[in-house]
Protein backbone atom coordinates (compact mmCIF):
# COMPACT_ATOMS: atom_id res chain seq x y z
CA UNK A 1 0.00 0.00 0.00
CA UNK A 2 3.02 1.98 0.09
CA UNK A 3 2.61 2.58 -3.82
CA UNK A 4 -0.90 3.87 -2.80
CA UNK A 5 -0.05 6.37 -0.90
CA UNK A 6 2.91 7.85 -2.89
CA UNK A 7 0.38 7.54 -6.13
CA UNK A 8 -2.20 9.67 -4.57
CA UNK A 9 0.37 12.30 -4.25
CA UNK A 10 -0.48 12.79 -7.96
CA UNK A 11 -4.29 12.48 -7.74
CA UNK A 12 -4.56 15.05 -4.85
CA UNK A 13 -4.74 17.65 -7.17
CA UNK A 14 -7.71 16.51 -8.87
CA UNK A 15 -10.16 15.63 -5.99
CA UNK A 16 -12.57 18.17 -7.02
CA UNK A 17 -12.98 16.62 -10.15
CA UNK A 18 -12.73 13.05 -8.85
CA UNK A 19 -16.08 13.70 -6.46
CA UNK A 20 -17.69 15.39 -9.20
CA UNK A 21 -17.34 12.62 -11.02
CA UNK A 22 -18.45 9.55 -9.07
CA UNK A 23 -21.56 12.54 -8.10
CA UNK A 24 -22.35 12.24 -11.45
CA UNK A 25 -21.63 8.50 -11.91
CA UNK A 26 -24.14 7.78 -9.12
CA UNK A 27 -26.70 9.68 -10.93
CA UNK A 28 -26.18 7.37 -13.92
CA UNK A 29 -25.88 4.16 -12.83
CA UNK A 30 -29.23 5.24 -10.40
CA UNK A 31 -30.83 5.85 -13.46
CA UNK A 32 -31.09 2.08 -14.92
CA UNK A 33 -31.95 1.25 -11.08
CA UNK A 34 -35.38 2.80 -11.34
CA UNK A 35 -36.22 -0.11 -14.02
CA UNK A 36 -37.28 -2.78 -12.00
CA UNK A 37 -39.67 -0.51 -9.96
CA UNK A 38 -40.68 0.53 -13.26
CA UNK A 39 -41.57 -2.73 -13.99
CA UNK A 40 -43.39 -3.44 -10.27
CA UNK A 41 -45.30 -0.14 -10.80
CA UNK A 42 -46.72 -1.60 -14.56
CA UNK A 43 -47.48 -4.55 -13.61
CA UNK A 44 -48.91 -4.30 -10.41
CA UNK A 45 -50.90 -1.09 -10.64
CA UNK A 46 -51.74 -0.85 -14.45
CA UNK A 47 -51.69 -4.40 -16.04
CA UNK A 48 -52.90 -6.32 -13.00
CA UNK A 49 -54.38 -3.23 -11.26
CA UNK A 50 -59.02 -3.04 -11.11
CA UNK A 51 -59.22 -0.13 -13.41
CA UNK A 52 -60.78 0.70 -16.98
CA UNK A 53 -58.58 -0.18 -19.93
CA UNK A 54 -58.65 3.65 -20.47
CA UNK A 55 -57.38 4.71 -17.00
CA UNK A 56 -54.51 1.78 -17.65
CA UNK A 57 -53.52 3.49 -20.96
CA UNK A 58 -53.50 7.11 -19.56
CA UNK A 59 -51.80 5.59 -16.56
CA UNK A 60 -49.13 4.53 -18.94
CA UNK A 61 -49.05 6.96 -21.28
CA UNK A 62 -47.62 9.57 -18.55
CA UNK A 63 -44.99 6.79 -16.97
CA UNK A 64 -43.27 6.26 -20.23
CA UNK A 65 -43.74 9.79 -21.28
CA UNK A 66 -41.56 10.44 -17.82
CA UNK A 67 -39.23 7.27 -18.20
CA UNK A 68 -38.31 8.25 -22.03
CA UNK A 69 -37.59 11.55 -20.81
CA UNK A 70 -35.20 10.54 -18.31
CA UNK A 71 -33.44 8.35 -20.69
CA UNK A 72 -33.56 10.15 -23.35
CA UNK A 73 -33.07 13.62 -22.46
CA UNK A 74 -31.32 13.71 -19.00
CA UNK A 75 -29.11 10.73 -19.23
CA UNK A 76 -27.03 10.88 -22.18
CA UNK A 77 -25.28 14.01 -20.91
CA UNK A 78 -24.70 13.00 -17.74
CA UNK A 79 -23.02 9.45 -19.22
CA UNK A 80 -20.66 11.92 -21.46
CA UNK A 81 -19.94 13.76 -18.53
CA UNK A 82 -19.32 11.32 -16.52
CA UNK A 83 -16.89 9.32 -19.20
CA UNK A 84 -15.06 12.76 -19.98
CA UNK A 85 -14.16 13.73 -16.47
CA UNK A 86 -13.43 10.10 -16.04
CA UNK A 87 -11.07 10.05 -18.87
CA UNK A 88 -9.59 14.08 -18.26
CA UNK A 89 -8.69 13.03 -14.60
CA UNK A 90 -6.40 10.15 -15.58
CA UNK A 91 -5.00 11.05 -18.28
CA UNK A 92 -3.68 14.71 -16.33
CA UNK A 93 -2.46 12.11 -13.52
CA UNK A 94 -0.55 10.42 -16.10
CA UNK A 95 0.52 13.85 -17.71
CA UNK A 96 1.82 14.59 -13.96
CA UNK A 97 3.75 11.54 -13.45
CA UNK A 98 5.21 11.34 -16.99
CA UNK A 99 6.56 14.76 -16.64
CA UNK A 100 7.93 13.72 -13.16
CA UNK A 101 9.94 10.60 -15.07
CA UNK A 102 11.54 12.63 -17.55
CA UNK A 103 12.60 15.24 -14.86
CA UNK A 104 14.44 11.80 -12.95
CA UNK A 105 15.43 10.63 -16.13
CA UNK A 106 17.56 13.57 -17.20
CA UNK A 107 18.69 13.94 -13.37
CA UNK A 108 20.31 9.95 -13.27
CA UNK A 109 24.11 9.74 -14.03
CA UNK A 110 25.67 8.11 -17.22
CA UNK A 111 26.41 5.16 -15.01
CA UNK A 112 23.09 4.58 -14.88
CA UNK A 113 22.14 4.37 -18.24
CA UNK A 114 25.22 2.55 -18.82
CA UNK A 115 24.12 -0.14 -16.67
CA UNK A 116 19.75 -0.38 -17.80
CA UNK A 117 18.50 -0.65 -21.05
CA UNK A 118 16.96 1.54 -22.67
CA UNK A 119 13.70 0.25 -23.91
CA UNK A 120 12.93 -1.04 -20.46
CA UNK A 121 13.22 2.63 -19.00
CA UNK A 122 10.98 3.48 -22.01
CA UNK A 123 8.85 0.68 -21.18
CA UNK A 124 8.30 2.34 -17.63
CA UNK A 125 7.38 5.34 -18.80
CA UNK A 126 5.08 4.14 -21.35
CA UNK A 127 3.32 1.39 -20.30
CA UNK A 128 3.70 0.86 -16.66
CA UNK A 129 2.55 4.88 -16.32
CA UNK A 130 -0.60 4.08 -18.76
CA UNK A 131 -1.40 0.55 -16.49
CA UNK A 132 -1.71 2.92 -13.75
CA UNK A 133 -4.24 5.09 -14.88
CA UNK A 134 -6.60 2.14 -14.29
CA UNK A 135 -5.93 2.93 -10.24
CA UNK A 136 -7.97 5.98 -10.99
CA UNK A 137 -10.45 5.38 -13.52
CA UNK A 138 -11.38 1.86 -11.83
CA UNK A 139 -10.39 2.37 -8.20
CA UNK A 140 -11.21 5.85 -7.20
CA UNK A 141 -14.69 5.84 -8.94
CA UNK A 142 -15.93 2.75 -10.72
CA UNK A 143 -15.67 0.11 -7.75
CA UNK A 144 -17.26 3.43 -5.79
CA UNK A 145 -19.76 3.18 -8.23
CA UNK A 146 -20.22 -0.38 -8.31
CA UNK A 147 -20.57 -0.56 -4.69
CA UNK A 148 -22.58 2.63 -4.54
CA UNK A 149 -25.16 0.43 -6.92
CA UNK A 150 -25.23 -2.57 -4.69
CA UNK A 151 -26.16 -0.35 -1.19
CA UNK A 152 -28.86 1.20 -3.43
CA UNK A 153 -30.02 -1.96 -4.84
CA UNK A 154 -29.93 -3.61 -1.35
CA UNK A 155 -32.11 -1.18 0.56
CA UNK A 156 -34.51 -1.16 -2.27
CA UNK A 157 -34.75 -4.95 -2.11
CA UNK A 158 -34.72 -5.15 1.48
CA UNK A 159 -37.60 -3.39 1.45
CA UNK A 160 -39.34 -5.45 -0.92
CA UNK A 161 -38.22 -8.92 0.92
CA UNK A 162 -35.84 -8.99 4.01
CA UNK A 163 -35.47 -12.47 3.45
CA UNK A 164 -35.13 -12.71 0.37
CA UNK A 165 -32.19 -10.27 0.38
CA UNK A 166 -30.65 -11.97 3.20
CA UNK A 167 -30.53 -15.04 0.81
CA UNK A 168 -28.93 -13.25 -2.17
CA UNK A 169 -26.05 -11.66 -0.27
CA UNK A 170 -25.36 -15.06 2.09
CA UNK A 171 -22.34 -15.64 -0.84
CA UNK A 172 -21.17 -12.20 -0.10
CA UNK A 173 -18.08 -13.92 2.86
CA UNK A 174 -17.45 -16.67 0.27
CA UNK A 175 -16.82 -13.79 -2.36
CA UNK A 176 -14.61 -11.94 -0.07
CA UNK A 177 -12.29 -14.96 0.56
CA UNK A 178 -11.70 -16.06 -2.63
CA UNK A 179 -10.81 -12.19 -3.51
CA UNK A 180 -8.34 -11.95 -1.11
CA UNK A 181 -6.97 -15.87 -1.63
CA UNK A 182 -6.33 -15.28 -5.30
CA UNK A 183 -5.35 -11.60 -6.03
CA UNK A 184 -2.20 -11.53 -3.93
CA UNK A 185 -0.66 -14.37 -5.89
CA UNK A 186 -2.37 -12.07 -9.05
CA UNK A 187 -0.01 -9.46 -8.30
CA UNK A 188 3.31 -11.02 -8.17
CA UNK A 189 2.68 -12.90 -11.44
CA UNK A 190 1.56 -9.31 -12.85
CA UNK A 191 4.85 -8.10 -11.99
CA UNK A 192 6.89 -10.96 -13.57
CA UNK A 193 4.84 -10.64 -16.78
CA UNK A 194 5.27 -6.44 -16.82
CA UNK A 195 9.46 -7.01 -16.18
CA UNK A 196 9.56 -10.12 -19.11
CA UNK A 197 7.79 -7.14 -21.44
CA UNK A 198 10.00 -4.75 -20.67
CA UNK A 199 12.89 -7.26 -21.44
CA UNK A 200 10.93 -7.75 -24.92
CA UNK A 201 10.45 -4.02 -25.50
CA UNK A 202 14.74 -3.50 -24.34
CA UNK A 203 15.81 -6.34 -26.80
CA UNK A 204 13.56 -4.96 -29.31
CA UNK A 205 14.93 -1.42 -29.08
CA UNK A 206 19.00 -2.24 -29.38
CA UNK A 207 18.23 -4.57 -32.31
CA UNK A 208 16.28 -1.49 -34.00
CA UNK A 209 18.88 0.68 -33.64
CA UNK A 210 21.59 -1.88 -34.75
CA UNK A 211 19.68 -3.53 -37.48
CA UNK A 212 22.72 -2.31 -40.22
CA UNK A 213 24.92 -4.26 -38.25
CA UNK A 214 23.16 -7.46 -37.75
CA UNK A 215 22.61 -7.51 -41.38
CA UNK A 216 26.40 -6.40 -42.38
CA UNK A 217 26.76 -9.71 -40.09
CA UNK A 218 24.07 -12.13 -41.72
CA UNK A 219 23.13 -12.07 -38.21
CA UNK A 220 19.53 -12.69 -39.11
CA UNK A 221 18.62 -16.43 -38.08
CA UNK A 222 20.73 -16.15 -34.62
CA UNK A 223 18.57 -12.70 -33.87
CA UNK A 224 15.89 -14.53 -34.15
CA UNK A 225 16.98 -17.13 -32.33
CA UNK A 226 17.53 -14.62 -29.38
CA UNK A 227 14.43 -12.49 -29.97
CA UNK A 228 12.17 -16.21 -29.43
CA UNK A 229 14.04 -17.09 -26.46
CA UNK A 230 13.18 -13.61 -24.90
CA UNK A 231 9.30 -13.64 -26.77
CA UNK A 232 9.02 -17.21 -25.20
CA UNK A 233 10.00 -16.23 -21.53
CA UNK A 234 7.45 -13.49 -22.12
CA UNK A 235 4.84 -16.14 -22.81
CA UNK A 236 5.81 -18.32 -20.03
CA UNK A 237 4.97 -15.21 -17.72
CA UNK A 238 1.87 -14.27 -19.47
CA UNK A 239 0.14 -17.89 -19.41
CA UNK A 240 1.11 -17.75 -15.91
CA UNK A 241 -0.36 -14.96 -15.83
CA UNK A 242 -3.88 -15.98 -17.75
CA UNK A 243 -3.84 -19.07 -15.61
CA UNK A 244 -4.25 -17.76 -12.52
CA UNK A 245 -6.52 -15.32 -13.70
CA UNK A 246 -8.40 -17.53 -15.31
CA UNK A 247 -8.97 -19.86 -12.07
CA UNK A 248 -9.82 -16.44 -10.03
CA UNK A 249 -12.63 -15.85 -12.40
CA UNK A 250 -13.76 -19.53 -12.53
CA UNK A 251 -13.76 -19.82 -8.58
CA UNK A 252 -15.40 -16.02 -7.78
CA UNK A 253 -18.28 -16.32 -10.38
CA UNK A 254 -19.30 -19.45 -9.58
CA UNK A 255 -19.55 -18.33 -5.83
CA UNK A 256 -21.73 -15.17 -7.50
CA UNK A 257 -24.04 -17.60 -9.27
CA UNK A 258 -25.05 -19.65 -6.59
CA UNK A 259 -26.41 -16.98 -4.37
CA UNK A 260 -29.31 -16.12 -7.43
CA UNK A 261 -29.74 -20.00 -7.58
CA UNK A 262 -30.76 -19.70 -4.36
CA UNK A 263 -33.00 -16.45 -4.34
CA UNK A 264 -35.16 -18.54 -7.31
CA UNK A 265 -35.82 -22.02 -5.24
CA UNK A 266 -36.50 -19.50 -2.22
CA UNK A 267 -38.42 -16.95 -4.31
CA UNK A 268 -40.66 -19.76 -5.97
CA UNK A 269 -41.19 -21.32 -2.50
CA UNK A 270 -42.57 -17.92 -1.27
CA UNK A 271 -44.54 -17.45 -4.32
CA UNK A 272 -46.01 -21.07 -3.83
CA UNK A 273 -46.99 -20.75 -0.18
CA UNK A 274 -48.93 -17.55 -0.80
CA UNK A 275 -45.80 -15.26 1.31
CA UNK A 276 -45.54 -13.21 -1.55
CA UNK A 277 -48.54 -12.39 -3.38
CA UNK A 278 -47.56 -9.35 -5.68
CA UNK A 279 -46.50 -10.84 -8.88
CA UNK A 280 -44.82 -7.36 -9.60
CA UNK A 281 -42.52 -7.39 -6.30
CA UNK A 282 -41.41 -10.71 -7.16
CA UNK A 283 -40.59 -9.63 -10.95
CA UNK A 284 -38.83 -6.72 -9.39
CA UNK A 285 -37.15 -8.59 -7.01
CA UNK A 286 -34.99 -10.65 -9.83
CA UNK A 287 -34.53 -7.92 -11.88
CA UNK A 288 -32.87 -6.67 -8.78
CA UNK A 289 -30.60 -9.45 -8.83
CA UNK A 290 -29.11 -9.08 -11.97
CA UNK A 291 -27.99 -5.18 -10.65
CA UNK A 292 -26.87 -6.64 -7.60
CA UNK A 293 -24.53 -9.22 -9.24
CA UNK A 294 -23.59 -7.53 -12.10
CA UNK A 295 -21.56 -5.17 -10.51
CA UNK A 296 -20.15 -7.58 -8.13
CA UNK A 297 -18.68 -9.42 -11.29
CA UNK A 298 -17.47 -6.37 -12.43
CA UNK A 299 -15.29 -5.50 -8.78
CA UNK A 300 -14.18 -9.16 -10.20
CA UNK A 301 -12.79 -7.51 -13.52
CA UNK A 302 -11.66 -4.49 -11.19
CA UNK A 303 -9.82 -6.44 -9.00
CA UNK A 304 -7.87 -7.89 -12.37
CA UNK A 305 -7.02 -4.51 -13.47
CA UNK A 306 -6.19 -3.02 -10.36
CA UNK A 307 -3.56 -5.98 -9.79
CA UNK A 308 -2.20 -5.06 -12.95
CA UNK A 309 -2.03 -1.27 -11.99
CA UNK A 310 -1.08 -2.01 -8.85
CA UNK A 311 2.36 -3.79 -10.10
CA UNK A 312 2.72 -1.48 -12.86
CA UNK A 313 2.64 1.41 -9.75
CA UNK A 314 5.14 -0.68 -8.09
CA UNK A 315 7.74 -0.80 -10.75
CA UNK A 316 7.09 2.85 -11.73
CA UNK A 317 8.17 3.74 -8.02
CA UNK A 318 10.93 1.18 -7.77
CA UNK A 319 12.16 3.44 -11.17
CA UNK A 320 11.61 7.02 -9.25
CA UNK A 321 13.75 6.01 -6.48
CA UNK A 322 16.61 4.94 -8.61
CA UNK A 323 19.62 7.11 -6.26
CA UNK A 324 20.90 10.28 -8.20
CA UNK A 325 25.28 9.51 -8.68
CA UNK A 326 25.28 13.26 -9.28
CA UNK A 327 23.68 16.22 -7.48
CA UNK A 328 23.96 19.52 -6.45
CA UNK A 329 25.27 19.94 -2.49
CA UNK A 330 22.88 21.89 -0.19
CA UNK A 331 25.51 24.92 -0.16
CA UNK A 332 25.98 24.42 -4.67
CA UNK A 333 25.89 27.91 -5.92
CA UNK A 334 25.34 29.17 -9.60
CA UNK A 335 28.22 29.13 -11.68
CA UNK A 336 28.97 33.06 -12.93
CA UNK A 337 31.80 34.79 -14.57
CA UNK A 338 34.65 31.63 -15.49
CA UNK A 339 38.08 32.44 -16.43
CA UNK A 340 38.55 28.84 -17.03
CA UNK A 341 41.61 27.63 -15.18
CA UNK A 342 41.41 23.76 -14.60
CA UNK A 343 43.38 21.44 -11.97
CA UNK A 344 43.19 17.71 -11.19
CA UNK A 345 44.35 17.34 -8.24
CA UNK A 346 45.14 13.76 -7.40
CA UNK A 347 42.67 12.53 -9.56
CA UNK A 348 41.22 9.13 -9.72
CA UNK A 349 37.98 7.12 -10.74
CA UNK A 350 36.51 4.11 -11.04
CA UNK A 351 33.01 3.09 -13.14
CA UNK A 352 32.35 0.63 -10.18
CA UNK A 353 32.66 0.61 -6.95
CA UNK A 354 35.53 -1.84 -6.50
CA UNK A 355 36.09 -2.17 -10.47
CA UNK A 356 39.18 -1.56 -12.01
CA UNK A 357 40.17 2.09 -11.85
CA UNK A 358 39.91 4.21 -15.11
CA UNK A 359 42.29 7.09 -13.79
CA UNK A 360 44.74 6.90 -11.43
CA UNK A 361 46.36 9.67 -9.59
CA UNK A 362 45.82 12.53 -12.49
CA UNK A 363 47.74 15.85 -11.61
CA UNK A 364 47.25 18.36 -14.17
CA UNK A 365 47.03 22.40 -13.95
CA UNK A 366 45.14 23.83 -17.12
CA UNK A 367 45.75 28.08 -17.57
CA UNK A 368 43.14 29.64 -18.50
CA UNK A 369 42.83 29.76 -22.34
CA UNK A 370 45.12 26.87 -22.55
CA UNK A 371 44.64 24.02 -25.60
CA UNK A 372 45.14 20.88 -23.94
CA UNK A 373 45.03 17.67 -26.19
CA UNK A 374 44.86 14.02 -24.63
CA UNK A 375 46.24 11.33 -26.83
CA UNK A 376 47.25 7.47 -26.22
CA UNK A 377 45.94 4.34 -26.96
CA UNK A 378 42.05 3.35 -27.25
CA UNK A 379 40.92 2.94 -23.65
CA UNK A 380 43.54 4.98 -22.16
CA UNK A 381 41.27 7.09 -20.03
CA UNK A 382 41.07 10.04 -22.28
CA UNK A 383 37.67 10.60 -22.63
CA UNK A 384 36.88 9.90 -18.87
CA UNK A 385 39.27 12.26 -17.97
CA UNK A 386 37.08 15.11 -20.22
CA UNK A 387 33.62 13.34 -18.86
CA UNK A 388 34.98 14.32 -15.26
CA UNK A 389 34.34 18.29 -16.30
CA UNK A 390 31.11 18.52 -16.84
CA UNK A 391 30.41 16.14 -14.00
CA UNK A 392 28.58 13.24 -16.14
CA UNK A 393 30.68 11.18 -13.44
CA UNK A 394 32.39 12.22 -10.16
CA UNK A 395 35.79 11.47 -9.08
CA UNK A 396 36.66 8.67 -6.95
CA UNK A 397 39.20 10.05 -5.16
CA UNK A 398 40.75 13.23 -5.78
CA UNK A 399 39.21 17.03 -6.81
CA UNK A 400 38.72 18.92 -9.94
CA UNK A 401 38.84 22.30 -9.56
CA UNK A 402 37.74 25.52 -11.95
CA UNK A 403 39.27 29.04 -11.42
CA UNK A 404 40.43 27.54 -7.93
CA UNK A 405 37.35 25.85 -6.49
CA UNK A 406 35.93 22.24 -6.65
CA UNK A 407 33.08 21.79 -9.52
CA UNK A 408 30.81 19.88 -6.99
CA UNK A 409 30.13 23.30 -5.22
CA UNK A 410 28.92 24.89 -8.33
CA UNK A 411 25.18 23.31 -9.23
CA UNK A 412 25.81 20.94 -11.99
CA UNK A 413 23.77 22.47 -14.92
CA UNK A 414 25.17 25.99 -13.88
CA UNK A 415 28.63 24.05 -14.76
CA UNK A 416 27.38 22.01 -17.29
CA UNK A 417 26.16 25.89 -19.38
CA UNK A 418 29.68 26.76 -19.62
CA UNK A 419 31.10 23.65 -20.86
CA UNK A 420 30.38 23.18 -24.94
CA UNK A 421 30.99 19.54 -26.08
CA UNK A 422 31.38 17.94 -29.65
CA UNK A 423 31.48 13.87 -28.31
CA UNK A 424 32.94 11.14 -30.26
CA UNK A 425 29.48 9.46 -30.91
CA UNK A 426 27.33 12.33 -32.65
CA UNK A 427 23.54 12.33 -31.39
CA UNK A 428 20.89 14.36 -33.49
CA UNK A 429 17.94 14.26 -32.79
CA UNK A 430 14.98 13.62 -35.07
CA UNK A 431 14.33 16.93 -35.81
CA UNK A 432 15.32 19.67 -38.34
CA UNK A 433 18.73 20.34 -38.75
CA UNK A 434 17.69 24.34 -37.45
CA UNK A 435 16.55 22.68 -34.35
CA UNK A 436 19.31 20.30 -33.75
CA UNK A 437 21.89 23.66 -34.41
CA UNK A 438 19.69 25.80 -31.84
CA UNK A 439 20.07 22.95 -29.10
CA UNK A 440 23.62 25.24 -28.48
CA UNK A 441 21.27 28.23 -27.34
CA UNK A 442 17.55 27.61 -27.84
CA UNK A 443 16.89 31.28 -27.83
CA UNK A 444 19.27 31.75 -31.20
CA UNK A 445 17.99 33.84 -34.21
CA UNK A 446 18.26 32.37 -37.71
CA UNK A 447 20.75 34.66 -38.00
CA UNK A 448 23.03 33.44 -35.21
CA UNK A 449 22.38 29.26 -36.39
CA UNK A 450 23.68 30.49 -40.17
CA UNK A 451 26.58 31.86 -38.66
CA UNK A 452 27.52 29.17 -36.37
CA UNK A 453 27.05 26.30 -39.29
CA UNK A 454 29.13 28.93 -41.69
CA UNK A 455 32.19 28.72 -38.96
CA UNK A 456 31.52 24.88 -38.64
CA UNK A 457 31.85 24.47 -42.42
CA UNK A 458 28.29 23.02 -42.63
CA UNK A 459 26.23 25.77 -43.97
CA UNK A 460 26.83 25.08 -47.91
CA UNK A 461 25.97 21.43 -47.70
CA UNK A 462 22.74 22.60 -45.45
CA UNK A 463 21.44 24.38 -48.27
CA UNK A 464 22.00 21.43 -50.46
CA UNK A 465 19.32 19.40 -48.74
CA UNK A 466 15.86 18.82 -49.92
CA UNK A 467 14.13 21.79 -47.61
CA UNK A 468 17.67 23.68 -46.19
CA UNK A 469 17.37 24.57 -42.59
CA UNK A 470 14.06 22.52 -42.42
CA UNK A 471 15.19 19.17 -43.46
CA UNK A 472 14.18 16.64 -41.12
CA UNK A 473 17.55 14.41 -40.29
CA UNK A 474 15.86 11.41 -39.13
CA UNK A 475 16.72 9.33 -36.12
CA UNK A 476 19.69 9.77 -34.46
CA UNK A 477 20.53 11.96 -37.70
CA UNK A 478 20.49 8.74 -39.72
CA UNK A 479 19.71 10.79 -43.24
CA UNK A 480 23.12 12.45 -42.87
CA UNK A 481 26.75 11.01 -43.26
CA UNK A 482 29.00 10.85 -40.49
CA UNK A 483 31.05 14.12 -41.61
CA UNK A 484 27.45 15.78 -41.75
CA UNK A 485 26.69 14.86 -38.70
CA UNK A 486 29.81 15.92 -37.25
CA UNK A 487 29.55 19.22 -38.29
CA UNK A 488 25.91 19.84 -37.28
CA UNK A 489 27.60 19.24 -33.62
CA UNK A 490 30.33 21.05 -33.71
CA UNK A 491 28.00 24.13 -35.11
CA UNK A 492 26.04 23.76 -31.68
CA UNK A 493 29.32 24.77 -30.06
CA UNK A 494 29.91 27.46 -32.36
CA UNK A 495 26.38 28.93 -31.50
CA UNK A 496 26.43 28.10 -27.66
CA UNK A 497 29.94 29.86 -27.80
CA UNK A 498 31.02 29.09 -24.30
CA UNK A 499 34.25 29.43 -22.16
CA UNK A 500 35.22 26.05 -21.91
CA UNK A 501 35.65 23.58 -24.63
CA UNK A 502 35.82 19.60 -24.77
CA UNK A 503 36.53 18.05 -28.20
CA UNK A 504 36.34 14.46 -28.39
CA UNK A 505 37.30 13.33 -31.65
CA UNK A 506 35.41 15.92 -33.30
CA UNK A 507 36.75 15.55 -36.35
CA UNK A 508 36.86 11.85 -36.66
CA UNK A 509 34.29 11.66 -39.43
CA UNK A 510 35.39 14.24 -41.81
CA UNK A 511 37.56 14.09 -45.00
CA UNK A 512 40.89 15.77 -44.94
CA UNK A 513 39.39 18.82 -46.59
CA UNK A 514 36.58 19.35 -44.11
CA UNK A 515 39.06 18.49 -41.21
CA UNK A 516 41.33 21.53 -42.44
CA UNK A 517 38.76 23.73 -42.55
CA UNK A 518 36.86 22.65 -39.46
CA UNK A 519 40.37 22.46 -37.10
CA UNK A 520 41.31 26.65 -38.77
CA UNK A 521 37.39 27.18 -37.47
CA UNK A 522 38.58 25.18 -33.83
CA UNK A 523 42.25 27.41 -33.52
CA UNK A 524 39.43 30.99 -33.61
CA UNK A 525 37.22 29.45 -31.41
CA UNK A 526 39.66 28.19 -29.10
CA UNK A 527 40.79 31.61 -28.86
CA UNK A 528 40.94 33.01 -25.04
CA UNK A 529 38.98 30.29 -24.18
CA UNK A 530 40.33 26.85 -21.96
CA UNK A 531 39.90 23.76 -24.75
CA UNK A 532 40.29 20.29 -24.49
CA UNK A 533 40.87 18.79 -27.54
CA UNK A 534 41.02 14.34 -27.44
CA UNK A 535 42.15 13.11 -30.55
CA UNK A 536 43.14 10.07 -32.17
CA UNK A 537 44.91 11.93 -35.71
CA UNK A 538 47.81 13.68 -34.17
CA UNK A 539 48.43 15.81 -36.85
CA UNK A 540 45.61 17.90 -35.77
CA UNK A 541 46.69 18.49 -32.12
CA UNK A 542 50.29 19.58 -33.05
CA UNK A 543 49.59 23.22 -32.66
CA UNK A 544 48.21 22.49 -28.91
CA UNK A 545 49.77 24.23 -26.05
CA UNK A 546 50.52 21.19 -24.65
CA UNK A 547 49.84 17.39 -25.13
CA UNK A 548 48.93 15.09 -22.66
CA UNK A 549 50.09 11.33 -22.99
CA UNK A 550 47.40 8.63 -21.01
CA UNK A 551 48.32 5.45 -20.89
CA UNK A 552 46.22 2.79 -18.55
CA UNK A 553 44.98 5.60 -16.93
CA UNK A 554 47.97 7.76 -15.91
CA UNK A 555 49.93 10.43 -17.48
CA UNK A 556 52.98 9.57 -18.64
CA UNK A 557 53.95 12.42 -20.65
CA UNK A 558 53.40 16.03 -21.10
CA UNK A 559 54.97 19.05 -23.21
CA UNK A 560 54.19 20.65 -26.68
CA UNK A 561 54.74 18.59 -30.01
CA UNK A 562 58.29 19.78 -30.47
CA UNK A 563 59.08 18.76 -27.28
CA UNK A 564 58.09 15.85 -27.06
CA UNK A 565 59.39 14.61 -30.05
CA UNK A 566 62.88 15.48 -28.88
CA UNK A 567 61.90 13.63 -25.91
CA UNK A 568 61.49 10.17 -27.99
CA UNK A 569 59.08 9.02 -26.07
CA UNK A 570 55.86 7.59 -25.92
CA UNK A 571 54.50 10.30 -28.07
CA UNK A 572 56.83 9.85 -30.76
CA UNK A 573 56.73 6.20 -31.10
CA UNK A 574 52.83 6.85 -31.58
CA UNK A 575 53.93 10.22 -33.85
CA UNK A 576 55.82 7.73 -36.29
CA UNK A 577 53.39 4.75 -36.72
CA UNK A 578 50.90 7.59 -38.20
CA UNK A 579 52.81 9.38 -39.94
CA UNK A 580 54.68 5.78 -41.76
CA UNK A 581 50.70 4.64 -42.01
CA UNK A 582 49.76 7.50 -43.86
CA UNK A 583 52.24 7.31 -46.46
Amino acid sequence: MHSVRRYMKFVAPYYKQILLTIIIGIIKFGIPLTLPLLLKYVIDDIIIADLSAEDKIHRLLWVMAAAFFIFIVIRPPIEYFRQYFAQWTGNKVLYDIRDRLFDHIQRLSLRYFSNHKSGEIISRVINDVEQTKEFVITGLMNIWLDMTTILIALTIMFSMNPLLTLVAISMFPFYAAAIKVFYSRLRQLTRARSQALAEVQGFLHERVQGIHVIKSFALEDYEQGQFDRKNGRFLRRALDHTSWNAKTFAVVNTVTDIAPLAVIGVGAYEVITGRIGEIGTIVAFFSYMDRLYEPLRRLVNSSTTLTQSLASMDRVFEFIDEKYDIVDRPDARPLEDVKGEIAFENVSFRYEEGGMPALQNINLRVRQGETIALVGMSGGGKSTLVSLIPRFYDVTEGRITLDGRDIREFKVRSLRDKIGMVLQDTILFSDTVRANIRMGKPDASDEEIIRAAKAANAHDFIMQLPQGYDTPVGERGVKLSGGQKQRIAIARVFLKNPPILILDEATSALDLESEHLIQESFEELAKNRTTFIVAHRLATITHADRIVVIENGKIVEIGNHRELMARRGVYHDLFQVQQLQSE
